[in-house]
């Protein structure tokens, strides 16, 4: 009898193959049921998973199967409405519905309950968004190592031994040292077999060159015996050296707003829409940094603990905000290297005369520097001027995208239209 013993790497998640099967077969339903769960909640339960639902028609599947027809006899208990030899209707098609969706025609039916992981749920709503201009200069600084083998070397820890060369250069070593007096070896012998028939049996005094070959062979055996099974000679060791690795690196700006027109539910808004760029471009980069600069009349970079928590009151001077961060690019992340992208939330107030001055800041200095910029900016209200000279950069630059968002569940559609695959 053969036994097959299963070691596949499958962990815990034994199905993984099926699940991801599953996921593939019936990926329309289950991106239509994500479409619909990402309207309900909310962006701080982006790291979670989601369970959806689908309606047990859309899988269902042609199957062959005996008709309802001939002529049968059946028994049932509890019966008080037929007698034998009594005709029964057949019941319409579809009748008596199964599960336990109300429904006033009898076709209710249970949904298919399915529970998607962070990674799969993630997968599915970035499935058909694409950042703009993905990598467009070279890869990464070369600051991350990864450890690769190289060779063997005779210096080393014990634990980083390498058992199998280390005894075959011993078996080298001794198979080289033993060769001239194994040679040696078999012509004493040689020699010895010669002299017995020419030394009589009777003799009371046994040849004397018989017996400088016998202490010959003995010294020779000696040295054979001598020569150690293994030496410090013979160890080897694994090498390994660290080898840069090319990474893609990314550069996330964050400007914000923090203005007294700016209140809290505005500043949540444009929180939630960074998050969410954050967690798109970390599915596209290994390594992401982020700066963030918030501005009122002059502009600051901070961490993220004041730039979402701090209060501030004041007018609004845009450009400040982006004469700082077009500094920063200067003397930190030349564009040659890094991968920019920038995300600016506002509820679109402006100094005046500032404006003008912002769009020449865009297009002179920053957008050749950037791989994209997007501009949301969260008022109910009709735009001002800062839109209106943003508009003149959006039709010089085709990566500029601006829109508008009013509420937090315009956060979901307003990402998507500005990150969605473009057709070329």
């Amino acid at each position: 009898m053969t036994q097959v013993i299963d070691r596949r790497l499958n962990g815990r998640n034994k199905s993984a193959v099926n699940r991801q099967r599953f996921i593939r077969r019936f990926k329309a339903q289950i991106k239509r049921a994500v479409t619909d769960a990402v309207s309900g909640r909310s962006i701080v339960d982006i790291d979670n998973g989601e369970k959806i639902n689908i309606p047990a028609r859309d899988m269902s599947e042609p199957v062959f199967q005996h008709g309802t027809g001939g002529r049968r006899e059946a028994v049932h208990p509890g019966n008080t409405d037929f007698v034998k030899g009594d005709r029964v209707k057949r019941p319409p098609d579809a009748a008596g519905g199964q599960g336990g969706k109300a429904s006033d025609s009898g076709g209710g039916e249970d949904d298919f309950a399915f529970q998607l992981s962070r990674e799969e749920f993630l997968e599915l709503f970035f499935e058909d968004l694409a950042l703009p201009d993905l990598v467009k200069t070279q890869l990464a600084k070369l600051v991350d190592f990864k450890s690769v083998r190289a060779g063997h070397t005779s210096d080393g820890v014990p634990t980083n031994i390498n058992v199998v060369r280390s005894l075959r250069g011993a078996l080298a070593r001794r198979i080289a040292l033993r060769g001239p007096h194994m040679k040696r070896l078999r012509e004493v012998n040689a020699e010895l077999t010669a002299l017995q028939p020419a030394t009589g049996e009777d003799d009371e005094e046994p040849d004397t060159r018989a017996l400088e070959l016998e202490e010959e062979v003995r010294h020779l055996k000696q040295r054979i015996e001598s020569i150690p099974f293994i030496d410090t000679f013979d160890l080897r060791y694994n090498n390994r050296i660290k080898q840069p690795k090319p990474t893609t690196q990314a550069l996330m700006f964050c400007l914000m707003d923090v203005s007294g027109s700016m209140d809290a539910v505005r500043k949540d808004i444009a929180k939630r829409f960074f998050i969410l760029l954050y967690l798109f471009l970390k599915r596209n980069y290994e390594h992401i940094e982020v700066v963030f600069v918030r501005h009122h009349t002059s502009a600051k970079e901070v961490d993220e603990e004041e730039f979402f928590h701090s209060r501030e009151t004041g007018g609004t001077v845009v450009s400040s905000a982006l004469q700082l961060m077009h500094e920063i690019i200067r003397d930190r992340y030349p564009s040659t290297e890094w991968n920019i992208y920038a995300a600016q939330a506002s509820d679109g107030d402006n100094w005046d005369n500032d404006s003008t001055k912002c769009r020449d800041l865009l297009m002179s200095k920053i957008m050749p520097c950037l791989q994209y910029f997007a501009y949301v900016e969260i008022t109910p209200d009709a735009h001002q001027s800062l839109w209106q000279e943003y508009e003149r950069v959006a039709g010089a630059y085709g990566n500029f995208a601006m829109q508008q968002i009013e509420d937090p569940q315009d956060i979901y559609p307003v990402f998507r239209e500005l990150f969605r695959k473009r057709v070329t």
